[in-house]
């Protein structure tokens, strides 16, 4: 069980997809405008990374290696539909401000990624923590961006106003907001890792290790994974 939770803070610390191994990004600033938006897409991509990683590493070993990324879009866009019908049919406001990224799931970078660094190398348990873990840190990282632009660019916090229109700072919830507040957001964590002796490295984990000496949680699960 220490190993499972190893995997899930993983996920949402230090892999986490999108300030660490900059994954899913283009979504992350579209879709950041609401946090009501935010948490819905963080939902789908949650659901659709634990149920394909486990469906994946069911199947990884029947799966022939040279079709294994299309076998991946298939196992992934079946989620995917499903997740996009339940969200159209019960909740259609939040499948309408989620436009296009809803269904672009299925080739989302952080979908595939885990799918082939991850659940195809690893048990079904492994899998969905590692799943549960990305989705909550994608979901986090999009949330506080959201909180920031939904606040201070339409003065609205869950549609219930706070500040004043005239008193926002409108660019926010705009396009380039998106950018500037990632662009904060990644200014941020390479401070906090400076301050405390680090450099910031994105990374995908390891195929093989190349000895390269790292001693952090990725490698020892990569490690212990393939000790078993």
């Amino acid at each position: 069980m220490k190993r499972k939770m190893q995997i899930l803070l993983n996920g949402i610390f230090k892999e986490n997809p999108v300030l660490i191994l900059v994954l899913g990004c283009c979504s992350a600033l579209a879709i950041s405008v609401t946090v009501k938006g935010s948490l819905g897409m963080g939902a789908a991509l949650t659901f659709v990374l634990v149920c394909s990683n486990m469906v994946i590493s069911v199947l990884r070993k029947i799966i022939p290696d040279k079709v294994r990324i299309p076998c991946y879009i298939v196992v992934v866009a079946t989620f995917v539909t499903l997740v996009q019908m339940v969200v159209e049919a019960y909740v259609p406001t939040l499948h309408k401000s989620l436009g296009i990224f809803l269904p672009l799931i299925v080739v989302n970078c952080i979908v595939l990624g885990r799918a082939e660094m991850f659940a195809n190398k690893n048990t079904v348990g492994d899998s969905f923590f590692d799943g549960l873990g990305m989705g909550i840190g994608y979901t986090m990282v999009l949330t506080a961006m959201a909180i920031v632009r939904e606040l201070f660019g339409a003065g609205s916090l869950m549609g219930v106003q706070i500040i004043p229109e005239e008193y926002t700072i409108r660019i926010l919830a705009q396009t380039p907001g998106g950018f500037f507040m990632f662009g904060i957001v990644m200014a941020v964590l390479v401070w906090g890792l400076a301050k405390h002796g680090k450099k910031f490295e994105p990374k995908m984990g390891c195929d093989e290790c190349g000895g390269c000496g790292s001693e952090d949680a990725a490698c020892a699960v990569e490690k212990e994974a393939k000790a078993e």
